[in-house]
């Protein structure tokens, strides 16, 4: 359970957007679409090698 502590004077946007952020970062929204559809471990070693590549060119970019 994520608990948010609403601050004194605090606005309702800013404790929904720590909560938001809260929540991201747990991860549980992502692990329930990655289990909506199975995929096979060939296929997401496949798209995490792709990913890795692209993360690694994107930052030999910003060092040039």
């Amino acid at each position: 359970m994520i608990i948010i502590n609403i601050k004194d004077g605090e606005s309702l946007d800013k404790a929904l957007k720590r909560f938001k952020k809260k929540f991201e970062k747990t991860g549980v929204l992502r692990e329930l679409r990655s289990r909506q559809a199975y995929e096979k471990k060939s296929v997401a070693r496949r798209t995490e090698i792709k990913h890795a590549v692209y993360i690694q060119n994107m930052n030999q970019e910003g060092t040039l």
